[in-house]
């Protein structure tokens, strides 16, 4: 049985992107489309049995015409090609208001065949082309759909969390239990587990997240636990497997050195429970090249030759660039910013350069406030700040009494 896990779409995220003029949409919408298409692809062309999404289809709660019609036709592509797929309720899939629709009811409304939509804590089944595949479902939690408005009441929010954590570990373990051992079982997830390390997910988050011990979800009654939220792919356990498939595309220059893509598991239904994972492989997408060029240049440098010199070193070509240059005062008037973006009109796009400049220390006149000070004795304290020869500092106190009399009258 192979299935494929995969998460975070966030079909809506524009950073960093500007109007296709060919399409009239965003280039970033284009980007996140044209990696969601990568798995959709890899889905059908290798014939998996069943596709789990951990959750996260949009950026928005609230996402426009356009945007769910991008999801859906990927979705109702995988359908039509008889692909069981299963579709978790992530954070950002949820309204505010708990009695509106999620962004992705509109597939049960629509009874679309072979989708399944993850939107309790409970267990589904799933008819694969190789048997039947038990999942559990554990979706964004809500607070308030575990304690009511009383309980929590006197409750400081870590409070909260930690009563959330006992309550929905109590679920879990109970799911778990009452799993039928002769039928292959995963858990899919969309949380933050306390073993997880973060890349730019933590910008995105909405409020501080409830999180859950590792130890929750890695039961060896599980074959697999398939995890959305945190856009850093990771393998945190290997029995069973508990993993973060990650985002499918950047968000942000936080996940530069991050790799996208999505898990393909092998799962064997003739072995006992815990012992059917034969294989797991993370596939890459080709998703939108972030890149940072750091450029230090120091008194005597032409600093735009320097950062060109960076410029030919790197591989730019339709990354979504940024550039950081560190410079002194003295030569920051030398830098052609021009110059610089004609070298990297390659670059899908350029974010505004940040100059670092490096300016030289102010005198300082010892803890007095400049306020408490005649103009007369702020000369004075300036004079010997700066180490004037006495006789020097006599006449230049002399010429400055007059100019602050205004009696000073040039020759």
């Amino acid at each position: 049985m192979k299935l494929l896990h995969f998460s975070d779409v966030h079909i809506g995220v524009e950073s960093y992107g500007f109007t296709d003029d060919a399409t009239g949409l965003n280039s970033r919408l284009m980007d996140f489309l044209h990696t969601f298409d990568q798995v959709v692809e890899f889905a059908i062309n290798n014939k998996v049995d069943a596709v789990l999404f951990a959750g996260d289809a949009y950026k928005s709660r609230d996402p426009s015409q356009t945007h769910q019609r991008e999801f859906a036709r990927r979705i109702a592509y995988l359908s039509d090609q008889g692909v069981p797929t299963f579709l978790l309720l992530g954070n950002h899939d949820l309204p505010h208001i708990a009695s509106r629709a999620t962004a992705l009811d509109i597939f049960n409304t629509l009874s679309v065949p072979n989708i399944t939509i993850g939107d309790g804590l409970e267990t589904y089944k799933l008819d694969t082309k190789s048997g039947p595949l038990q999942v559990i479902s554990l979706p964004w939690i809500r607070r308030s759909s575990f304690l009511a408005r009383e309980e929590a009441r006197n409750l400081s929010i870590d409070q909260v969390n930690q009563e959330i954590q006992k309550r929905v570990t109590s679920l879990v373990e109970n799911e778990i239990r009452l799993l039928d051992q002769s039928v292959p079982a995963v858990l899919v997830a969309h949380i933050s587990l306390n073993t997880a390390k973060t890349s730019s997910e933590q910008s995105m988050m909405l409020g501080r997240d409830p999180i859950l011990m590792q130890s929750t979800l890695a039961s060896t009654s599980l074959d697999y636990v398939a995890l959305g939220h945190i856009h850093k792919h990771q393998v945190l356990s290997k029995n069973p497997y508990v993993v973060y498939s990650g985002s499918l595309e950047r968000v942000d220059f936080g996940e530069e050195n991050d790799e996208k893509g999505f898990c393909v598991l092998e799962i064997d239904p003739s072995l006992p429970s815990g012992k059917r994972l034969r294989d797991f492989t993370f596939h890459k997408v080709n998703a939108r090249r972030f890149l940072t060029i750091e450029v230090e240049a120091k008194t005597g440098e032409d600093p735009t030759v320097e950062t060109l010199k960076e410029i030919n070193r790197s591989h730019f070509r339709e990354a979504i660039v940024r550039v950081k240059i560190t410079m002194p005062q003295e030569i920051e008037t030398l830098f052609r910013e021009d110059e610089v973006r004609l070298a990297l009109s390659e670059a899908k796009l350029v974010t505004p350069i940040v100059r670092q400049i490096q300016r030289e220390a102010r005198t300082r006149l010892g803890d007095l406030k400049i306020k408490e000070l005649s103009p007369k004795e702020a000369l004075r304290k300036y004079l010997q700040s700066t180490k004037v020869k006495p006789s020097r500092m006599k006449e230049l106190l002399m010429y400055g009494e007059a100019l602050i009399k205004d009696e000073f009258e040039p020759d």
